[in-house]
């Protein structure tokens, strides 16, 4: 007996022996070797493995081993600061990059149970598939790590893997990047992670294993996380036999295709706490999903078509969950009172919907609420004059609220005081409402206010001091209101984190010391529209932060100071210094920062362009006295400018060839200065263009038939100048031109008919005063859009096409006023406008041009008889057959032409007498019948009683007032004018008297109320005035029915 345990005895000294003999002070031999084998294949440029040497392994950094075996368990080697910020504040800390190839030495560690190889630059290796043998493994992440290729298979050997990471991201600043995702080519190898309870395969390409995808996850009974976002997965099973997911907790399924309804299914995930479906392509109801008792965070944003009743969730009792993030999608209906109930919520995200009337008075209800997001819906009733508090601790409203932001909706009503009371709001956003009244001066209470926005409201009044107290403020926007008074450094007197300053178009004025020095450093600074002084504001010069710039319509004037282009023009971004009256020349070059906006329009800058020192985006130098040439080597110079207008200056010479080279240009105006030459073929290049403007120049040649390249183009623009030759054909192909303005050119042959056939989008067709020849193709009447067709002052012959009564969009009056915008870049585009000529003079509609319906046809040697299918045209608002060969009469049904407001059918052969119908034509303020051969009693009623005898002239059979010829009650003599038809010189000179006086009388008390409004509002451009006479038609009927009644 005692010879057999001393036997034992002996035998367990012999294997102690030899195990010992296999570590050399607490590691083992082979382990020892195998790490410094792995840690041979890596590529370590920051020498953060430099720890790895001796014979203490389980000392490395990096690496643990049991305390009982000694074996290695443990190995970290994530690099804990991937992106370049981190970087920077943590190097003290160390930074791991580690590279290279992955050595299956590691399969020595038996004993291993985590491999942590995260956020390191692998540069495109695939997986080990040895990594599938390390059968003890219980936690692997390989995310971000830079690997590619196919997930192995083997990886499903890992029975007794708890936690699973192969997320890769492009969402980080490493070599990941540069190589495409993972690939998931069958998912059945995830089925035999039996114990597994994390599974993370974030930016993971699944799609080509998407089949049976949810049925595999579905027998992991033991996954608590599930994180599959951006897999590409395009299906999903709407119906599963049975849930055996019941312990999954959290489900990440954002960012992929689905496009499907949301399964029902999803409703028996019992125990899910956190569902992210964002931005997943799914439809439908969503109501279901909120049944589940456990949840706490639901997050749908982004998925456009779900549907909800808010006003049903919000009947529900949803107390335990905490985030809704229903963001851009379908979500309806009214806040009802019953939101106070969801007492746990902290954040309610309802951005871009269509929740309709406001925020109850209950919201204060919800105690722990700290972001609200309403922005973009339908709200229209004004903010709760108090909010209650029941059941909360404090007796202020939502004391806990950090965020609170409800812009772009039509919100109305005056500022409530418990604004003032959200001690930790950060965040104030009420812009783009229609709030009215005075800002309380308790806003200035918010002591951890960072952003306070209002602009685009009906804010009147001042600006309270009390503001100039937020020391955490940094964004700080008013602009568009209707505030007055004066802005001194008060205002800003403790505002030292002020960043964004945003107080344009008010009717604010800034009064600073020349010695002042503000407490801020400003990044962003808009004042545009405020009164800043005659000057130069002196106190920009301490802004060296200053990116962009806006001190736009402020009533300066004189010259820019040399300091601000040495010192501070270099660093902006933007500059939009335009309708002031700053004069003088501008350094060439010009100092700004790379791919700015330089707005300097509507100025009395003068001597050469100058050429930004850089490549800019936006130019626009219009409306200014430079003078000179485009350098010809424009687009060499500027090859990214997107937006370019040097239109109304005096520059001449030609337009440079390597204009060509802008081939990021959508807009660019030349128009109105003194350029010759022909129109260079190279603009078939820039092939963004939407607007090509050139009109008003002295250019010559042809049209290039090259132009037809640019299949963008949406106006083109070039009249008034000396251009010969016909309409290319090639232009049949910018099918997107919705403006063709070609008029005042020697331009000549026949109108081609593919205009009507080939540019469905045309709105405007202008080829007046060219030496077109032919009769009008009737195919223009295809063109369903078009609203402007003027072909005055031609050459053609003919008839009017009858199919002119088939012009879709001048059969109803254009009740929409849309304005015709093209090339948006930024804010900026090109703001469409056109010439229209009404009793010989010319009249630009802009603001108003999409309201304005005209057919011009006059100046041609047209025959035939006026149309009656033209009477179909009840939305035509100006008829202009003047000086044509014309004959019949006018249409008795010439009162469906209701909008019709200039009416000129004067010197033709027209005969009959003037339709009775005429005097029910409301609107009618310009007849031109003179010198036709109507007969007849002029027509006595409506608007017909307010012309003058010049309307009729030239009628030698018409009689009746306004004429000084009288009819009779039987026949009428009209040869006989002996005896002045029955009037005495006496009484003739008495009715012309009153005639003309009560006439003048109603004009002039039409033209008194036009000037009358014109005095109140905000000065007005002319091309304003002009088209603001195009809309008020009632003030103008009633001028003139006043004018009868006087």
């Amino acid at each position: 007996m005692k010879s057999s345990k001393l036997f034992a005895f002996f035998c367990c000294l012999i294997q102690a022996y030899f195990l010992c003999s296999e570590i050399v002070f607490g590691c083992f031999v082979v382990e020892r070797r195998a790490l410094l084998q792995f840690r041979k294949s890596l590529n370590d440029p920051e020498g953060r493995l430099s720890s790895w040497r001796g014979s203490e392994c389980c000392s490395w950094r990096g690496i643990r081993c049991d305390n009982h075996t000694g074996l290695v368990t443990f190995i970290k080697l994530r690099n804990p600061y991937p992106d370049i910020d981190s970087f920077v504040k943590f190097r003290s800390h160390g930074f791991w990059n580690l590279s290279g190839k992955i050595d299956s030495s590691l399969l020595q560690l038996k004993s291993l149970e985590q491999l942590d190889l995260s956020y390191n630059t692998f540069g495109g290796i695939p997986i080990p598939h040895f990594f599938g043998s390390l059968k003890k493994l219980r936690y692997l992440n390989l995310s971000r790590a830079g690997f590619s290729g196919t997930v192995p298979a083997h990886l499903g050997n890992l029975s007794r893997l708890q936690y699973l990471d192969l997320s890769s991201s492009f969402e980080y600043l490493d070599l990941s990047s540069s190589f495409p995702p993972l690939v998931v080519h069958d998912f059945h190898w995830v089925s035999g992670l039996s114990s597994l309870k994390f599974l993370s395969m974030n930016f993971i390409n699944i799609s080509m294993a998407e089949t049976g995808l949810f049925q595999q996850l579905n027998r992991l009974s033991s996954l608590r996380e599930l994180h599959m976002r951006g897999c590409g997965v395009a299906g999903l099973v709407q119906n599963l036999p049975f849930i055996n997911l019941t312990s999954l907790q959290v489900m990440d399924l954002s960012l992929n295709s689905f496009n499907s309804l949301i399964p029902k299914w999803f409703a028996n995930l019992s125990s899910l706490v956190h569902l992210d479906l964002i931005n997943a392509s799914f439809y439908g109801p969503i109501l279901e999903i909120f049944r589940i008792s456990s949840l706490k965070f639901i997050a749908l944003s982004a998925n456009n078509n779900l549907t909800l009743d808010i006003s049903e969730l919000l009947g529900g009792n949803w107390r335990q969950i905490e985030y809704i993030l229903l963001a851009e999608n379908g979500v309806q209906g009214f806040l009802s009172d019953s939101i106070g109930n969801l007492t746990s919520l902290v954040e309610l995200d309802l951005f871009d919907n269509s929740i309709e009337g406001g925020i109850p008075s209950s919201m204060g209800k919800i105690c722990n609420l700290e972001g609200l997001s309403l922005d973009i819906n339908k709200l229209t009733l004004t903010l709760p004059k108090s909010l209650e508090v029941e059941g909360c601790l404090s007796d202020k409203p939502l004391q806990n609220l950090y965020y609170f932001s409800m812009n772009t909706n039509g919100i109305g009503g005056t500022l409530p005081e418990w604004l003032g009371e959200l001690q930790n709001l950060s965040v104030l956003d009420l812009s783009y409402n229609m709030i009215t009244g005075l800002i309380p001066p308790s806003l200035g209470d918010l002591s951890h206010l960072t952003q306070l926005d209002l602009d685009g409201n009906q804010l009147n009044g001042t600006l309270p001091l009390t503001l100039g107290y937020l020391s955490k403020l940094e964004f700080f926007g008013v602009s568009s209101n209707q505030l007055t008074g004066i802005l001194n450094e008060e205002h800003f007197l403790k505002l030292s984190s002020l960043k964004i300053l945003l107080i344009s178009s008010n009717s604010l004025t800034i009064k600073f010391s020349s010695s002042w020095v503000p407490p801020f450093q400003i990044q962003n600074l808009a004042m545009g529209s405020c009164q800043l002084g005659s000057q130069f504001p002196s106190w920009i010069k301490t802004q060296r932060e200053l990116q962009f710039f806006d001190i736009s319509n402020s009533s300066i004037s004189g010259k820019i100071p040399n300091w601000f282009w040495e010192d501070l023009s270099s660093n902006l971004s933007l500059l939009n210094i335009s309708f002031n009256k700053f004069e003088g020349r501008i350094p060439d070059p010009m100092k700004i920062s790379p791919l700015a906006d330089v707005d300097m329009r509507n100025n009395l800058f003068s001597g050469s362009i100058p050429m930004p020192s850089t490549q800019v985006e936006l130019l626009d130098f219009s409306c200014n006295q430079f003078s000179g040439t485009i350098p010809s080597n424009f687009g060499q110079l500027q090859p990214y400018i997107i937006h370019l207008s040097l239109a109304y200056n005096n520059l001449s010479g030609t337009i440079p060839s390597s204009i060509g080279y802008l081939q990021e240009l959508q807009i660019i105006n030349l128009s109105n200065n003194f350029l010759i030459g022909s129109i260079p073929s190279s603009l078939k290049n820039c092939s963004h263009l939407n607007a090509l403007v050139l009109e008003h120049n002295n250019l010559s040649g042809q049209i290039p038939r090259s132009l037809g390249k640019l299949v963008l183009l949406q106006t083109l623009h070039l009249s008034n100048n000396d251009l010969s030759g016909s309409i290319p054909q090639s232009l049949q192909n910018c099918t997107k031109l919705e403006t063709l303005d070609l008029g005042n050119n020697n331009l000549n042959e026949s109108i081609p008919a593919w205009l009507g056939e080939r540019l469905p989008a045309l709105r405007i067709l202008r080829l007046r005063s060219n030496k077109f020849t032919g009769q009008i193709p009737f195919q223009l009447s295809n063109l369903k859009s078009l609203q402007v067709l003027d072909l005055a002052n031609n050459h053609l012959f003919g008839t009017i096409p009858r199919s002119f009564g088939a012009f879709k969009a001048l059969n109803s009056p254009l009740k929409v006023n849309t304005y015709l915008r093209y090339g948006h870049y930024k804010g900026t585009y090109y703001e469409e406008n056109i010439s229209i000529y009404v009793n010989n003079r010319q009249q630009i509609y802009t603001k108003t041009l999409s309201l304005m319906a005209s057919i011009d046809l006059s100046g041609n040697k047209l025959s035939g008889e006026f149309p009656e299918t033209l009477t179909n045209l009840s939305g035509v608002i100006i008829l202009d057959l003047s000086n044509n060969n014309l004959t019949g009469k006018i249409p008795q049904n010439i009162d469906s032409m209701k909008e019709l407001e200039y009416f000129d059918l004067s010197n033709n052969h027209f005969f009959g007498e003037i339709p009775i119908t005429m005097s029910s034509l409301m609107f009618l303020s310009n007849l031109k019948l003179s010198n036709n051969n109507f007969s007849g009693v002029i027509p006595n009623g409506g608007q017909l009683t307010t012309f003058s005898s010049s309307a009729f002239y030239g009628n030698k059979f018409l009689c009746g007032l306004p004429l000084d010829v009288l009819c009779k009650e039987n026949n009428v003599d009209f040869n006989d004018t002996s005896n002045n038809n029955g009037y005495d010189n006496n009484e003739k000179e008495f009715v012309d008297e009153w005639f003309y006086l009560s006439a003048g009388l109603g004009y002039a008390a039409g033209l008194l109320e036009i000037v009358a409004i014109a005095f109140i509002k905000k000065p007005w451009s002319n091309a304003e005035f002009i088209d603001w006479l195009v809309v008020p038609r009632k003030q103008k009927r009633l001028s003139k029915n006043t004018s009868v009644q006087k």
